[in-house]
């Protein structure tokens, strides 16, 4: 440094450099470069936790439960007015209503079980080795399930082994398969053969391949053949009915044979509040558990 305060000819300031003839700093006024690399890095910005958790907006949770709430509350106040005769308040009190709805419910529950343990391992099972030879015959099986009319299916079942629930859930159970079924089988053939082979290449077992690689970019379709599914169970399960099964089906066959129009109306307002329930609710369910890394943009 010269005695005007000026650095001198031979020595710059820390920081300070030349390109062709003009002196720049850099920036960040650091010690050294690696410290304002190091602060230039800092200061980049971070993947903001609200962008990263906000798979699911304020629109997407609240505006079908708040139409279906006001639609059973609009029906609950004009029951609460209308002029019921005997044979429907016999139909609809007592606990009647409830004790149909929670029976729909579980048809629904227990028959999506049995599928999801039936179609899943079964799809798995038939896109390994040996058991690709299978598939046509499988999903023509599965297939002849759904082509068959619930009803006529119900009947034959009802004839076979009688009267009860069980005949009516086995039916529920075989007209729900084909989409889980054929939806786990197409997600795990969509899978890019190369993320295979890499994923072998690093030393990954064939468990361990289809845990860790095939399943979760299979994903979303099979959650959508599950959504698909659902829907299905809860307009099959009115049919239980017939096969002695129970469900909201009682309350819109009494309502037809009886022709009484509250009875019918209520039933079938329940079912398909129900059934727009159990979408959205698997809707939630197909964006909360689709892996990050098949998102877009993320």
């Amino acid at each position: 440094m010269s005695s005007s305060g000026r650095p001198s000819p031979g020595r710059r300031p820390e920081g300070e450099h030349e390109v062709k003839g003009l002196a720049f700093r850099d920036e960040g006024g650091g010690e050294n470069g690696d410290e304002a690399a190091g602060g230039a890095q800092s200061a980049a910005p971070a993947p903001s936790p609200v962008a990263a958790g906000s798979r699911v907006g304020w629109r997407k949770l609240t505006f079908l439960p708040v139409v279906l709430i006001a639609v059973l509350l609009a029906t609950w106040l004009w029951f609460r007015q209308a002029d019921l005769d005997a044979l429907s308040q016999n139909a609809l009190g007592n606990g009647q209503v409830t004790k149909a709805l929670w029976q729909h419910v579980q048809l629904t529950v227990i028959s999506t079980f049995f599928v999801l343990i039936i179609a899943i391992p079964l799809g798995i099972l038939l896109t390994r080795g040996a058991f690709r030879k299978a598939t046509p015959f499988a999903m023509a099986f599965a297939n002849m399930g759904q082509a068959t009319p619930a009803i006529g299916l119900l009947a034959l079942l009802v004839i076979w082994l009688g009267i009860g629930r069980r005949a009516a859930l086995i039916g529920i159970i075989i007209y729900a398969v084909l989409p889980v079924l054929s939806n786990t089988i197409a997600g795990l053939k969509a899978n890019d053969p190369t993320l295979l082979e890499a994923a072998r290449g690093i030393g990954m077992s064939p468990l361990g391949v289809l845990t860790r690689v095939e399943l979760p970019l299979a994903v979303p379709l099979i959650l959508a053949g599950v959504r698909t599914a659902l829907v299905l169970n809860v307009g099959t399960a009115t049919l239980a009915t017939f096969g002695g099964g129970g469900g909201l089906g009682v309350l819109i066959t009494t309502g037809i044979t009886s022709q009484r129009m509250p009875v019918l109306v209520l039933g079938s307002i329940l079912t398909v509040a129900l059934a727009l329930l159990v979408d959205w609710l698997a809707s939630l369910a197909e964006l909360l558990l689709r892996p990050r890394g098949l998102e877009v943009g993320t």
